[in-house]
């Protein structure tokens, strides 16, 4: 999941319920094995609005949204065939079963009892077409890369073909799944929203259902999405599971600047944050009502390949190495930050510690690398963020620390959207290096790997090229258990790190702050801040 704001709000990989109060629970060691199993059905005490901080999505159609603003919606307006527990486990949710006996070809059954909001079943044809839709290259829908694994998936690309071979229709509620190689970790990763189904109005025009969503999930949209203003989603009163809508409504409230939704909260305007802006991360430590927890979010400097200042192994190496990531968090982000020594969480199965050789702060050997490959000929350098996060000062650090150590005058480029901002990165119209960030989508290390440096990965903006890459990842995926891929994974992940497409920066506290209306407020180690499950103050 692409990252908008100065905080990812994903696994921390602890179970987190909280009363008033935040507290942090064991790592989870993200195996994943077997079928994902049945969670208990939460308590149920609803009523209230709930007022909530969000930044522009770019989409809300789960074919298309794989940004963080887009995906806390799309968490409510939808459901998918498995959810994660308060432990980062996936359990079923909307599949009966899901089985396989050579992880290659999975028999998925859908629970009866489901509909979409306009009354259409929510069936085997729901996640069908879903997929389908996905995966059509003439679509060009933004997780169409979730779908690759499914035969078929190349014609779909390479020719428009509107079906997946690798889908095939058992009976009304149950489908196959076919995959290319054997993947053991499937069932784990159909928790992700892209996963979700989607209903046959919706597709029969998207742009209209991307304004007005036809959902299939605990709240339904009122009226239509008003951009840069707010969302509103109100109870679906014929969503069989209790305890996942609370709130009568969840009221999104739409802003440009981290800054300006921070003083709505001051004011008593919004009843939660989940994230909050540098320069007040003291303030909101101290308060009772906040949240902060290891996190996994991780940010990056990406080095896209297609410019020639970047060809070189050397330069991208030398970069990496002129940055001296602890005092920009300690003066930025008042240490709430662990400067990155690898592409994956420290909380994943699959961690380890100081493997980046290029990630320790070393000027003088950044300066005989930049030499050894005949000096910066990139001029100024540009350094490119998304507007209204937070990202002007310690982008600002970074080029300082460049200009000294290396010679390479820059100049900041920070005054475009998230949606904007992304549309440029998939457009590959970075004109210098860049900043995103990252989280995982599902519990499995392959989550820090494959989208970001895969050959078509979804979210791949370095346009990192590297077959040994792919066929690592391959090799991981076909692994008799998650475990026995780890270190396929591992492989591919030193590749990464030799080649230094990226410059990774930090992993980043989560951080979240609620008012006094709240009284439970609940953070889910995968899925986030879990709004339809919060239970507001009795008046």
């Amino acid at each position: 999941m692409r990252v908008s704001t100065p905080f990812k709000l994903a696994a921390t990989a602890a179970a987190v319920a909280l009363l008033a109060t935040a507290c942090g629970g064991d790592d989870d060691d993200g195996d994943g094995e077997g079928t994902a199993e049945e969670a208990e059905t939460p308590a149920v005490a609803e009523g209230g609005t709930l007022r909530i901080y969000s930044s522009e999505p770019a989409f809300l159609v789960p074919t298309a949204g794989d940004d963080q603003p887009s995906i806390l919606v799309i968490r409510q307006l939808y459901s998918g065939l498995v959810d994660y527990d308060q432990e980062g486990k996936p359990y079923l949710d909307l599949a009966e079963s899901i089985e396989s006996e050579d992880n290659q070809t999975w028999t998925i059954k859908v629970k009866d009892g489901y509909t979409f909001h306009n009354g259409e079943p929510v069936d085997a044809d729901a996640f069908i077409r879903a997929w389908n839709y996905a995966a059509d290259g003439d679509n060009a829908q933004n997780n169409a890369y979730f779908m690759s694994r499914i035969v078929g998936i190349d014609e779909a690309q390479e020719t428009g073909a509107d079906e997946l071979t690798g889908l095939t229709k058992v009976d009304d509620m149950t489908f196959q799944v076919e995959l290319t190689e054997p993947f053991v970790g499937l069932d784990a990763i159909l928790g992700y929203s892209g996963f979700f189904p989607v209903a046959e109005e919706c597709l029969a025009d998207f742009d209209v259902c991307n304004e007005t969503p036809i959902g299939n999930g605990p709240y339904q949209i009122e009226g239509e999405w008003q951009h840069n203003v707010g969302i509103t989603l109100t109870r679906f009163e014929d969503y069989p599971d209790e305890g996942h809508s609370n709130p009568d409504t969840l009221e999104y409230q739409i802003f440009t600047d981290v800054d300006a939704a921070y003083a709505a909260y001051q004011a008593g305007e919004l009843d939660v944050m989940y994230t909050v802006p540098p320069a007040r991360i003291a303030e909101v430590t101290a308060l009772e009502t906040h949240l902060q927890l290891p996190g996994d979010s991780f940010t990056y400097v990406g080095l896209p390949l297609y410019l020639p200042q970047f060809e070189d192994p050397r330069v991208r190496q030398a970069i990496s190495l002129a940055i001296d990531r602890q005092p920009i968090i300690d003066a930025v982000f008042d240490g709430t930050r662990t400067p990155a020594t690898g592409l994956v969480s420290p909380n994943f199965d699959g961690y380890r510690e100081g493997v980046c050789e290029f990630c320790v702060y070393d000027p003088e050997r950044a300066q005989q690398l930049l030499e050894e490959a005949g000096g910066w000929q990139g001029g100024t350098l540009k350094l490119e963020a998304n507007a209204g996060a937070g990202h002007e000062d310690w982008m600002q650090a970074v080029g300082d620390q460049l200009r000294e150590n290396l010679g390479i005058d820059y100049e900041l480029a920070i005054n475009l959207e998230f949606p904007e901002y992304l549309a440029r990165s998939d457009a590959d119209e970075f004109e210098g290096a860049f900043r995103l960030g990252w989280g995982p989508d599902y519990p499995v290390m392959e989550t820090y790997l494959a989208p970001l440096y895969g050959t078509g990965g979804s979210s791949n903006n370095a346009n990192y090229d590297n077959p040994e890459f792919d066929d690592l990842i391959r090799q991981g995926d076909s692994a008799a258990s998650l475990e026995e891929a780890i270190p396929f994974y591992q492989q591919a992940e030193d590749l990464v790190l030799a080649d230094m497409p990226v410059v990774p920066m930090w992993w980043a506290d989560e951080i979240a702050v609620w008012s006094d209306n709240i009284e439970n407020f609940v953070w889910n180690p995968i899925n986030e801040p879990e709004y339809g499950q919060m239970v507001m103050a009795s008046e």
